[in-house]
C-alpha cells in the first residue's frame, strides 16, 4: 500500500484532476467500439473511482 502525505489543497487538487479525468474516461467509453479497448477503459475508471473514494475518506468503496 503507498501513503501519501498532502495537505487539503493538495489532496483537493488531485481529486480535482481525478474527476476530470475519470469524465473523460465514461465519454471516452461511450465513443470506443473495439471491446477489449472499452474494457481496458472501464478498469482504470474503476481504479481512479476507487482512489478518490480513498482519497475523500471513502473506505467503504469496492
Amino acid at each position: 500500500m503507498l501513503e501519501l502525505d498532502l495537505d487539503r489543497e493538495e489532496r483537493d487538487i488531485l481529486v480535482d484532476l481525478l474527476e476530470t479525468r475519470l469524465a473523460d474516461l465514461r465519454m471516452e467509453i461511450g465513443r470506443s467500439a473495439p471491446l477489449p479497448y472499452r474494457d481496458m477503459l472501464r478498469k482504470k475508471k474503476k481504479v481512479l473511482e476507487k482512489t478518490v473514494a480513498c482519497l475523500r475518506g471513502d473506505n467503504t468503496h469496492p
